[in-house]
């Protein structure tokens, strides 16, 4: 499959029908053009007689205050835990270059549907990737442990014991695996990890000495899942996150024996509740995991991260205008936009056989739907069509494949779609769906003509051969 460039991405040459982007995974234009969030980006903050790298300090500690108010772990959050970072992508890879080996860390479990443009990053750093299937709950645990098993056996054989290639640092250390998730409501697949599935995947990465990587992005962006709630807004976490998990489960991250930088990371990043330029973010982990962090070459060279962007936030969230914008404005606006998107599936797509996940949630949210279609329509059809004659583009399911890992057919994509409300405007999201449902049922047609086509050759083959005899 070639390599998709987003940006390039255009609907129909000759449709004379108002393009629909359903595939572009940015927040809307017109919800994050509010005062809170521009008018501190052109403003100086208050003068109080340090350097900027006090409001990078300032950042820490305010976000720490909010994530202990949001999440409500059993631990309180320091700010010794949290490092500013250039945002989530950034981020993943100072992790990998610091707490990975090309050789020694054996693989890079992702969970599959995965986020694709996160693919590069693992393959920049020379790391052999694998797909870990979901189900219902999330995470297929049993599989991710029955692989990792496999693959320790064969490093124990090949001698890999320990790493060659990158010095020992007093500040980081080389983890055997890496698990890479989005545990909610996840880019694509829309699904969120129970607690059951995320204390068993804490388990897993103590034993096989994993570090579990976590694009934590979409946690602020929730609301209720009703189709008919009046209050869209959700003020605190529905469920602890794998590093609050890890903070607290079987003693913590602290625990006897245990070498103190824990085995999971949270990726933050305020692009998602600021807007895409805003190329700020976070990493919780472990104080010792945090630090290592901060000590990335590039960081070590170029400074903290996002330096001038920090003083900017560092203030929204003292003044809590970013909280007040994140309940008051984002999650009601976004949650319109599910309720209308949602409800035009139902209208029209669930007839016609598409199936979504998770339907018996109580709270929902992120940017992203992901829709099965019935057998047997393809994705990557049913895109091109959309685009073609409806003018309207969608996410294929294949490119959220895991390239280079064929082995298992339940990380196989190829007939689903994922759609994204946050970027449309709420009136042209239902007109999207109903496009794409015209679409799906012309391809539907036919499917059943040649179907039936193909029946009455049979019939006629059988005819004469029975005539011949």
């Amino acid at each position: 499959m070639p390599a998709l460039n987003f940006s390039e991405v255009v609907g129909s040459a000759t449709s004379q029908k108002k393009l629909i982007n359903l595939l572009r995974g940015h927040g809307s234009q017109h919800v994050l053009r509010h005062p809170s969030i521009s008018q501190p980006a052109m403003l100086y903050g208050p003068d109080n007689g340090g350097m900027i790298a006090l409001e990078h300090l300032k950042l820490r500690s305010n976000m720490a205050s909010w994530l202990n108010k949001f999440y409500h772990p059993p631990n309180p959050i320091t700010e010794d835990r949290i490092s500013i970072t250039g945002g989530a992508s950034q981020n993943l890879a100072c992790l990998l270059q610091v707490f990975t080996d090309p050789v020694y860390t054996r693989n890079v479990w992702i969970v599959s549907p995965a986020y694709m443009l996160a693919f590069r990053i693992f393959e920049d750093s020379a790391l052999k990737l694998r797909s870990v299937p979901e189900d219902e709950e999330g995470i297929d645990v049993d599989f991710l442990r029955r692989e990792i098993r496999k693959s320790e056996e064969k490093a124990r054989a090949q001698g890999n014991n320990e790493p060659h290639i990158k010095p020992p640092r007093p500040w980081s250390k080389i983890y055997r695996h890496i698990i890479y998730a989005v545990p909610t409501f996840s880019n694509p697949s829309f699904k969120t990890m129970t607690l059951r599935r995320r204390e068993e995947l804490v388990r897993v990465a103590r034993e096989y000495d994993a570090l579990v990587i976590t694009d934590d992005v979409y946690d602020f962006l929730q609301w209720p899942s009703s189709l008919t709630a009046q209050t869209l807004s959700v003020e605190k976490a529905i469920l602890p996150r794998i590093v609050d998990i890890d903070g607290y489960l079987d003693g913590g991250a602290e625990r006897e024996g245990a070498d103190g930088f824990g085995n999971a990371a949270s990726n933050g990043s305020f692009s998602k509740i600021c807007g895409p330029g805003m190329r700020t973010g976070w990493c919780e982990g472990t104080p010792k995991l945090a630090y290592g962090v901060s000590q990335t070459g590039s960081s070590r060279s170029g400074g903290a991260p996002s330096q001038l962007a920090a003083t900017f936030l560092a203030e929204t969230l003292e003044s809590e205008d970013l909280q007040h914008y994140v309940y008051n404005t984002l999650q009601p606006a976004y949650g319109k936009r599910y309720q209308r998107m949602v409800k035009a599936i139902n209208q029209e797509l669930i007839p016609l056989g598409v199936r979504l996940p998770q339907t018996d949630r109580n709270v929902v949210g992120g940017y992203f739907i992901w829709l099965t279609l019935p057998h047997p329509l393809k994705g990557a059809v049913v895109a091109q069509r959309a685009k073609d004659e409806e003018n309207v583009v969608v996410a294929q399911g294949e490119i959220f494949q895991v390239p280079g890992d064929t082995e298992n057919e339940g990380t196989h994509f190829e007939h689903d779609i994922r759609v994204c409300f946050a970027w449309e405007e709420e009136d042209m999201l239902a007109e999207g769906i109903e496009r794409l449902a015209r679409v799906i049922r012309d391809v539907q047609d036919e499917h059943a003509g040649c179907s039936q086509s193909m029946q009455a050759a049979t019939a006629a083959t059988e005819g004469s051969a029975k005539d011949f005899w």
